[in-house]
């Protein structure tokens, strides 16, 4: 964090929240099964992709959790902060990204916001076109992973902030 004059000091900070529970804890089996599937997905897909993948889908879920773990996982791995940023915009920052990478988003987007109730066919082979079958595979299984990542942080209430990339 960078410092100025229109900075408030840590003190002025709101308080953190209280996680609602540690589920972790109570459910370590559902834990490990998720973690053994989002690296199983993740063998199978570009380390790039995946992290963009995972920030776009926390940005739509309000998953404050994933963001800051993702987003320093990215930051970590030596993906920009400018792309980082403009994830959210993509739409309008399209020249930042590759085509794979826009199509990736795109289905992101379209399985984790089921607003029409399918994935749009357009999306799909957009993504087809860029992937190979058994890429795509495991890019639709990190998408799914992050969502059920993004559902657990934000029911238990996942404090962020306090991740340090490497740490899961």
């Amino acid at each position: 964090m960078t410092t100025n004059e229109n900075s408030p000091t840590t003190s002025e900070y709101t308080a953190e929240h209280t996680p609602r529970m540690q589920w972790t804890q109570h459910a370590p089996d559902v834990y490990k099964a998720m973690a053994r599937m989002d690296g199983a997905a993740n063998k199978g897909l570009d380390p790039v992709v995946a992290e963009l993948v995972k920030i776009r889908a926390s940005q739509l879920n309000h998953c404050a959790f994933c963001l800051d773990m993702h987003s320093k996982d990215a930051l970590a791995a030596g993906e920009s902060v400018q792309r980082i940023l403009h994830l959210s915009a993509w739409e309008e920052s399209q020249h930042f990204y590759t085509p794979k990478e826009i199509a990736a988003i795109e289905l992101t987007e379209a399985v984790t916001v089921l607003t029409d109730g399918f994935v749009p066919d357009e999306v799909y082979a957009k993504a087809a076109k860029h992937f190979d079958e058994t890429e795509l595979a495991h890019l639709i299984a990190a998408i799914i992973a992050i969502n059920a990542w993004n559902r657990f942080a934000v029911t238990t209430r996942m404090v962020p902030g306090h991740y340090t990339p490497g740490d899961h």
